[in-house]
């Protein structure tokens, strides 16, 4: 079958897949994020200062570390479909009933209940998608799906305080309750959705031909072997790896920035004064909205060149000029116009990184070898937002931490430069464009 001929049927997959896998991105994002939008009043209601949300911002990783790798493993066992389908209903029903918590230890419990139920998915998602793509077609397909987080970033703001404003006092709840349940029910239906929709692997596709199953099972059977297919490799083999650790900690550096921003990008903008929470939405819906438009553009350009190392470097360094300049830019405008620059690149490297992520090893190695990248890389969800409510109380500005989130996007871009991508002991892919070996 030529290649045009399967251009043709990645197309196909794509389109049955890549929405839902994009909704699921949507309310993942949603319900890590809205806690950013529902400081603007639940703070008051529940007198909880900068420490205490950037503290529940960031004891979601470690919940969400804890369970990452062995979630992984266990979908390997039970399928991609009803594993994706469990996450999504667990931590859709955590997630809607963090609206009723009391005090600030409730809402950590909640906020680490939340990391444990979701952990496993988004890496869980990125070895389904090696099921289904093979490696030339596939930062493309990951950025179709992977643009959801940015999405949810661009219509959390004006969904999330919308719901804030116009739900008070419903049935006695506040508004920020209100945007918890409906938020996180959306979730849960979601999970009923992906029980349905998703299909395991092409061979199990009804809405496949068979000439179509058998391209994408020979493909997708030749990569496998080339990367030793689904022989047994020990954890400790995988955790002796190199690349693992260099994209880890690469990627570890790069959350610091992407969750400093997503979750404190409201009350950044706050700061500049004078603005509504509705007011507060729409403009925190920019940046990520230039994000969605850096990561199409930056995907289609990688899979092109067949490079994702310099277009990391690339993006991680642009986001770092961008972000200093925000903390030092002497006026407002200025400012936002640099966060919305630091938007664009940012949010660009998450498909290369989950591209070169599940590209490691295939097989049930594959599952682990991704599970413990992100595990690892999850330090910079620990760090980023407890440690910028930290510095915002003591200080009582945010250009400190904008200047930190800066220097930790320079040693993801230096990372991405020097890394080592191929592995040193297993053949390549010949037909499909990789790097050359830093």
């Amino acid at each position: 079958m030529t290649d045009p001929d399967g251009a043709k049927i990645v197309r196909k997959v794509s389109l049955r897949l890549v929405p839902l896998l994009f909704l699921m991105l949507f309310f993942n994002y949603l319900d890590r994020i809205n806690i950013g939008f529902a400081e603007l009043d639940m703070g008051t209601d529940l007198g909880f200062s900068a420490s205490v949300f950037g503290l529940a911002g960031s004891v979601f990783f470690l919940g969400y570390m804890l369970l990452e790798v062995p979630s992984n493993l266990i979908m390997r066992r039970v399928g991609a479909r009803r594993w994706i389908a469990r996450i999504l209903l667990t931590w859709g029903a955590i997630a809607a009933l963090t609206g009723f918590v009391v005090d600030d230890t409730s809402f950590y419990v909640m906020r680490f209940l939340l990391g444990v139920m979701e952990a496993g998915f988004l890496p869980g998602v990125a070895v389904y998608v090696t099921h289904w793509f093979p490696e030339r077609y596939r930062a493309r397909a990951v950025g179709g799906y992977i643009i959801g987080s940015s999405v949810a970033a661009v219509l959390g703001g004006p969904l999330s305080t919308a719901i804030m404003t116009f739900a008070e006092d419903w049935l006695g709840l506040h508004g920020w309750q209100w945007m918890f349940l409906l938020e996180g029910g959306a979730a849960m239906v979601l999970g009923v959705v992906a029980l349905r929709f998703l299909t395991e692997r092409p061979v199990d596709a009804k809405w496949l031909t068979r000439r179509e199953k058998d391209w994408l099972e020979s493909e997708l059977a030749a990569e496998r072997e080339a990367l030793g297919g689904d022989r047994h490799v020990p954890l400790w083999r995988v955790a002796r790896d190199s690349r693992v650790w260099s994209l880890a900690i690469l990627f570890g550096c790069a959350l610091v920035g992407i969750y400093g921003l997503l979750l404190w990008l409201p009350q950044i903008i706050k700061a500049f004064g004078g603005l509504s929470n509705l007011e507060v939405g729409f403009l925190s819906a920019v940046p990520p909205l230039l994000g969605v438009l850096g990561t199409f553009l930056v995907s289609r350009s990688s899979d092109r060149t067949g490079d994702r190392k310099k277009h990391l470097a690339l993006v991680y360094g642009l986001s770092a000029v961008a972000i200093a300049g925000s903390a030092w830019a002497p006026g407002p405008v200025l400012a936002y116009v640099l966060l919305c620059v630091t938007g664009l690149c940012i949010y660009a490297g998450n498909p290369l990184f989950w591209s070169l992520a599940a590209s490691f090893r295939t097989g049930a190695a594959g599952a682990a070898t991704v599970a413990l990248i992100n595990t690892i890389a999850q330090f910079g969800g620990l760090v980023g937002p407890w440690s910028i409510g930290l510095v915002r109380d003591a200080t009582g500005s945010f250009t400190l931490a904008l200047l930190t989130i800066a220097g930790f996007l320079v040693v993801a871009a230096v990372i991405a430069l020097v890394m080592r991508v191929r592995p040193r002991d297993e053949p390549l892919v010949h037909h499909v464009p990789r790097e050359k070996t830093a």
